[in-house]
């Protein structure tokens, strides 16, 4: 398992939207660059807007990070 910062993972859109910066899978669902969220919206049961400032514990599995859960914030 490894520890990522969440803008490693994700970019904040202009709009204040989420986007993955590269292919990730949270809890079975698979999306990635191009795909943009707003707040409130969840994939895989996570709406990643709660956890904008947290780090992310994730594993890389065949060129997708597979996100297992997230760090409380300090």
């Amino acid at each position: 398992m490894t520890r990522y910062k969440f803008f490693d993972i994700f970019q904040e859109n202009p709009d204040g939207s989420l986007s993955p910066k590269r292919a990730i899978n949270v809890n079975g669902i698979s999306f990635g660059p191009g795909v943009s969220f707003g707040q409130g919206v969840s994939f895989g049961g996570v709406d990643f807007h709660r956890f904008k400032y947290s780090d992310i514990a994730a594993e890389e599995q065949n060129g997708v990070l597979v996100i297992k859960g997230f760090y409380k914030q300090q």
